[in-house]
């Protein structure tokens, strides 16, 4: 009976036996709605990505010509017949598309909400083998709690976006080239490459994790013709799509506005958004700045996590404008931030047990008492909607479905098309549109079109006209 205890007691405090529990935590709270439909927080977003990962069921996987439901010139400028999609490399949605072919269960939404978590869960497991590595298993084990119980990133690594995918690649590549940085091996170091390449194919904004490495790197030089190597089979990749994807600028949504399109970078609004809302608010629940700040004053002697803070603050600093209007682009900050909570806390702890488990409590409640709303379907009508149209209409039929240039609208509906009307309706008739949907009864637009068009079927919800049949002027 002593034996049994002794190995209960030696298990329970085996450090990998207590990532698996947090592990297991991390996924039981992501399955909160997870076959929600994509109309939840940023369904435009969700649904141009699961509409490329859609277009591969349908058409067969392409990589290198990745496409959706938007052939507008909205995006880019230029007229897309083709709704070609040139953003992140498709390593997302080529796996989307394969997991619901052949293992089926799912529809194609809950398959790409489940393959954000699992890969949640592998970022999880790397940043405590960082944390482990570089601090210690305690603070490993406290930095994966956070990065899987943070109420702001249980919702986003579970929507249907390649931010996840993207984060357990770099961390696993930060991994890698820590290993390399003890034992200067090439199998490490090409592990690395090839990890950091696969993220900054899927945002290229993943450059900012190689802050830490600098102080590390910086002055071997012995170590430059192996640097030169791992620089090669990280960055090659990046420049071959991008210089592939500029034959396609109709697929190139437009980018430049995203790093200070306003004007706002350092102005007191982006200190209020940035540090205050997001940071402060939305993603720390105010209370958390208490762990988080004294992550950053305690003095530990390796510095490795006030550079990845430094790095991702560079981050949203020159990606300012993208990171004040959309707050799925803190998604990359969320590793950090959980590296500086742990050494917060581990700080506090020693400080005041207390004011650690109130702060960290009531950060819990707000962050959830902020997320919730995320997760609510606002407009179910276009899913109801979106399910007529899919039976009624072609499977070809090109639609306009304005919907403020928000494709959410045409994915429910499962055909390409406009979310908005970017020319004349004249136009957009000889670009091929077929049929007008709208749910917008009272627009100038629909009744305008109303006037002019037949009327295929009307309800208090929605309209649909034939574009091709124009009524007899009276």
């Amino acid at each position: 009976m002593n034996n049994i205890f002794i190995r209960l007691k030696t298990l329970v405090k085996n450090e990998y036996f207590i990532l698996s529990l947090i592990v297991l935590l991390g996924l039981i709270i992501r399955l909160y709605k997870i076959n929600n439909p994509i109309a939840d927080w940023h369904s435009w977003r969700q649904s141009d990505t699961s509409a490329v990962s859609r277009n591969f069921i349908k058409n067969g996987i392409n990589m290198l010509y990745p496409t959706y439901d938007d052939i507008s010139s909205i995006q880019s400028g230029i007229d897309n017949p083709k709704g070609l999609r040139m953003v992140e490399f498709p390593i997302y949605n080529a796996v989307h598309a394969t997991a619901f072919s052949f293992v089926g269960f799912f529809n194609l939404e809950t398959w790409g909400r489940l393959l954000s978590v699992l890969f949640a869960l592998i970022s999880a497991c790397f940043l405590f083998l960082i944390g482990k590595k570089i601090y210690s298993s305690r603070i490993g084990l406290i930095a994966s709690f956070f990065y899987l119980i943070i109420p702001y990133n249980i919702f986003f690594t579970r929507t249907v976006l390649p931010e996840s995918l993207g984060v357990s690649f770099a961390l696993s590549g930060m991994y890698f080239l820590i290993c390399f940085s003890k034992k200067e091996d090439y199998l490490n170091l090409i592990l690395s490459g090839i990890l950091f390449s696969l993220s900054l194919l899927i945002k290229p904004f993943f450059i900012f994790y190689f802050i830490p490495f600098i102080p590390i790197f910086w002055w071997k030089v012995k170590l430059f013709k192996k640097l030169v190597i791992f620089s090669l089979i990280t960055f090659l990749p990046l420049l071959l799509w991008r210089f592939w994807i500029s034959n396609f600028p109709e697929g190139i949504p437009f980018f430049k506005w995203a790093f200070n399109g306003d004007r706002i970078r350092f102005h007191p609004a982006f200190f209020r958004w940035i540090f205050g809302e997001r940071l402060g608010i939305l993603i720390l629940g105010t209370w958390g700045l208490v762990p988080f700040f004294g992550g950053i004053i305690a003095k530990f002697k390796n510095k490795f996590s006030l550079h990845f803070i430094l790095g991702m603050f560079l981050y949203v600093t020159v990606v300012a404008t993208a990171n004040v209007r959309h707050d799925y682009y803190q998604i990359m900050t969320i590793p950090a931030i959980s590296l500086m909570l742990s050494l917060g806390s581990i700080w506090l702890w020693k400080k005041s047990k207390i004011i650690l488990f109130l702060s960290i409590l009531i950060m819990m409640i707000i962050g959830w008492d902020k997320i919730k709303p995320f997760y609510q379907i606002n407009h179910p009508e276009l899913i109801e909607v979106g399910k007529i149209v899919d039976t009624k209409l072609p499977e070809d039929a090109l639609i306009i479905a304005p919907y403020t240039g928000d494709t959410a609208f045409l994915y429910q509906m499962n055909r390409k098309g406009w979310p908005a009307i970017d020319a004349s309706i004249d136009n957009i008739i000889e670009r091929g549109a077929d049929y007008y949907v709208s749910i917008d009864l009272g627009s100038k637009d629909t009744t305008d079109f109303e006037k002019r068009f037949v009327t295929l079927q009307k309800t208090s919800k929605y309209i649909i006209l034939d574009l091709h049949k124009e009524l007899v002027n009276k």
